[in-house]
Parts: structure tokens; sequence; C-alpha cells
């Protein structure tokens, strides 16, 4: 067991979870570039571990954390990633909640949450961007290319964009008709 290298793990996942805002999706644009840059993933390899955190129940960041430090280090990276991700930010939301009662009424704080808000939507969209760019990109032929040789899953994603937008189908059902999809086409 390298402790440093866990040690390590728990730092960047400290990192990310005490520098994103928004929750748990938003966590993911810091997140992904913070783990592609320490060279722990590669962009495909990052949105696997959101595939496969998307397909279970619970939190993303700490399931995609989980996966990395996993990769990094087995079972004792995958605790420390999860560590990583939700101890620091637990502690500070305890901390942080008794004050915030006090001060949610602040024009201050108002102020504050119109501008971060839309920064959040930006960081979504940019985690987006990244993971279909990793999804539908075929690296040898460009990103333009690379949406009509996937054509089939640029209509996956344009299906399940719909039913979640036009109806009220539970997510986790895309997600394992998806699964299900995968299995019988791409098998």
């Amino acid at each position: 067991m390298n402790l440093k290298l866990l040690w390590d793990i728990f730092l960047l996942f400290t990192r990310v979870a005490l520098f994103s805002w928004g929750g748990g999706p938003a966590s993911l644009a810091l997140m992904q570039r913070e783990v592609l840059t320490a060279g722990w993933a590669t962009a495909e390899e990052f949105a696997d571990a959101v595939a496969v955190g998307n397909a279970l129940p619970g939190p993303i960041a700490p399931q995609v954390s989980a996966y990395v430090g996993y990769k990094m280090s087995g079972i004792w990276g995958a605790v420390s990633a999860t560590m990583g991700t939700v101890f620091p930010t637990t502690l500070l939301m305890l901390v942080m909640v008794a004050y915030f009662f006090s001060i949610k009424d602040s024009p201050t704080v108002s102020a504050m949450l119109k501008a971060v808000r839309p920064v959040v939507v930006g960081l979504l969209a940019w985690t987006a961007y990244t993971m279909a760019y990793s999804v539908f990109s075929v690296s040898k032929v460009g990103w333009g290319n690379g949406l009509v040789q996937s054509w089939d899953k640029v209509l996956i994603a344009i299906v399940a964009f719909s039913l979640l937008t036009l109806t009220e189908v539970n997510p986790v059902w895309l997600v394992i008709a998806g699964a299900i999809l995968g299995f019988v086409v791409y098998k």
C-alpha cells in the first residue's frame, strides 16, 4: 500500500470537493480537469466512470472518485478518493449550515448566488461538451466526422434528452434501457 499515493488521491478529491459549487454533477468539470491533469485517467475512462456512476443509485461525485481511486490504488484508493470527496465538505457543511440560516436573506449572499448559479451551469455545459467529445468523436477522423460515424450514439443521446425533457420518466429507466440496448446492439 502506497501511503503517499493514497494521500495524494485524498488531497486531489478534497481540492475538487472544496472548490466546486453546485453539488456532485457540477463538481464533475473540476474533477475531470484535475484527474486528467494528474494523468490518472483518460477522457474516455472518465466518461466511463460517469456512466457507471449514473447507473448506480446515490450521489455521482463519490462514485466517480471511487472509480478513479480504485483505478489508481485498488480498494484503499477508492476509500481514499471517496473520503476526500465526502468528508471535508460534510464537515464544512455542518459548520456552514448553522451560519447560513443567519445570513441566507442577506442581499450580499443573494447577489453572490445570482452569479454563482450561472457559473455552475457553465461548468455542467463544459462537462457535457467534454464527455460528448470523448463519446462521439473518433480520434483518427476528428470531431465532425466522429459525429457522423457515431450517428447511433447521437440518436440515443437525443432520445434520452427528449424523454427527460418532454416526459416525467425517471432517469434510472433510461440508464437501464441504455444498458440493455448496449448489451444487445454493441456486444
